[in-house]
């Protein structure tokens, strides 16, 4: 694979122009060069490997599109809790690190539209018999998830009566459930499949597939942008859609996620 620049997310001053030509300059930004921000801890969307390269669909997939676009990409680093603040605050331009465009996201940040839609899962230990994974169900269990994710805001809204556990990390979750110390994680269904496949092979199964909540887990992923960043907005969008036009989007999915990108 590719070497990928990683820089680790650090303040960046801002240029301030005369406030009457401000609007006309933002408007007419012609984009050569594109920040992206992304975790660096979500495989197999987006991970540093070993070598502490970037790798994964999102990684390939972006890098795709910025060949199309004609702009150099650099990607930044940034742990996911300070994804959105970092990307206000101007310390990169867009956000690609599988995120979902809900309601709630959409009144901080533009999104692009949709590039991926994973199915959510559930796991647990594999002395585990039932594949009930209700409220409850599980009432009284430990469940884990990563925090201010769209799975532990959906945990925190249907599951009052278990024991919920957010992370930092996916990383930090399934170590957690590998020891025992929660029940069941909740996740994106390519992340947890990984897991299983890697570290959780021998302690932990596939239980249930969960039902989606639109006003949480809103319509899929994409990529965020700042909400006067309009010109980024397009061109994102029209190298998205030349994606899905040429296939080129499904061929990174299938080689990372094994399945189609949009289900």
């Amino acid at each position: 694979m590719k070497t990928l620049r990683v820089l680790m997310a650090s303040a960046f001053s801002v240029a301030v122009g005369i406030a009457a030509s401000a609007p006309a300059m933002a408007q007419g930004k012609e984009w050569k060069e594109i920040r992206i921000g992304t975790e660096g801890a979500y495989p197999p969307f987006n991970n540093l490997n070993a070598k502490k390269e970037l790798e994964g669909f999102e990684i390939d997939y972006v890098n795709d599109l910025c060949a199309k676009m004609k702009v150099k990409c650099t990607w930044v680093v940034q742990d996911w809790d300070g994804i959105i603040p970092a990307l206000l605050s101007n310390k990169y331009d867009v956000i690609v690190a599988g995120m979902s465009a809900t309601p709630e996201r959409q009144k901080k940040v533009t999104f692009t539209e949709i590039y991926n839609s994973s199915p959510i899962h559930a796991i647990g230990a594999k002395s585990i018999t039932s594949t009930d994974i209700s409220p409850a169900a599980l009432k009284g269990k430990a469940i884990g998830a990563q925090g201010s994710t769209i799975h532990m805001n959906y945990l925190e809204a249907h599951y009052k009566g278990s024991t919920l556990r957010p992370y930092p990390t996916q990383e930090e979750a399934n170590l957690d459930l590998l020891n025992g110390r929660v029940d069941y994680l909740f996740a994106d269904g390519e992340a947890l499949d990984t897991f299983l496949k890697g570290k959780g092979k021998d302690c932990c199964k596939f239980i249930s597939e969960v039902k989606r909540d639109p006003a949480i887990h809103g319509p899929g992923v994409g990529m965020a942008v700042r909400p006067g960043d309009k010109e980024l907005v397009a061109k994102l969008n029209a190298a998205i859609a030349e994606s899905k036009k040429d296939g080129s989007l499904d061929k990174h999915a299938m080689k990372w996620l094994n399945a189609k990108a949009i289900r």
